[in-house]
């Protein structure tokens, strides 16, 4: 998973906004560390939500190597058909449930891009992991997401790692979108772990890199807090 946050870990300047708006303060040097990540990997994934608003080409651009494979899980197949990523520059599976509209699926299948059943009434992350290894050989893919695909792509336990480019800003904002959003968890003991790996400067922006811990695993809490 790769984002740029800002310093209160929001994505956009507020609800409905596109990430481009921020991104347009990225260090030139990060945005070809971006493309770079991009063309280390087989597969790149971001919701249908993030297309409606950002409409984004996902492709490499700032340095040589090949485009991935979009990825785009689009449950009642909405996505619009218009889409950059519906066109030519490279591959694109969208992923569907059972139960999208046929009319919605045949024309994005017209638009000669490759339509997955991934799931009966919502696309099932797992199993569409399932079918990008078996029929697309994907063995690295990097999630662009926002905050509700980040949050299933967790939840289910598909993150390995987490690379932060963070943007010196505060937008504020109790619904501005923030990195991870989905439901609230109960207590501690639902927080998922992350152990730093890295982090440095890239041009003027920092980013850090964590790997992210399941089933127990990373450092626990503390038995006591001493103040």
């Amino acid at each position: 998973m790769m984002s740029e946050i800002t310093v209160d870990g929001k994505l956009t300047l507020k609800k409905g906004a596109s990430s481009k708006i921020l991104m347009k303060y990225m260090d030139h040097a990060t945005e070809i560390l971006l493309h770079q990540t991009r063309a280390k990997c087989d597969a790149i994934m971001v919701g249908s939500n993030t297309i409606k608003i950002d409409n984004s080409f996902l492709t490499v651009r700032y340095v040589e190597g090949k485009s991935p494979l979009r990825v785009i899980p689009s449950s009642m197949a909405d996505i619009p058909i218009d889409a950059n990523v519906l066109g030519p520059d490279a591959p694109t599976v969208v992923a569907v449930a059972k139960k999208a509209p046929r009319g919605k699926v045949d024309a994005i299948r017209n638009r000669g891009v490759q339509v997955l059943v991934s799931g009966d009434d919502r696309v099932h992350l797992p199993l569409l992991m399932e079918q990008l290894y078996d029929q697309f050989s994907v063995r690295t893919m990097m999630i662009e997401g926002g905050p509700t695909l980040n949050w299933h792509m967790l939840h289910h336990c598909l993150v390995d790692e987490i690379r932060l480019i963070h943007l010196p800003f505060i937008v504020g904002g109790a619904d501005t979108p923030s990195l991870v959003g989905g439901m609230h968890i109960e207590d501690e003991s639902q927080m998922i772990r992350l152990i730093l790996k890295n982090h440095y400067l890239c041009g003027s922006n920092l980013v850090t890199e964590y790997r992210v811990c399941y089933e127990g695993e990373g450092p626990g809490y503390p038995s006591e807090i001493k103040s």
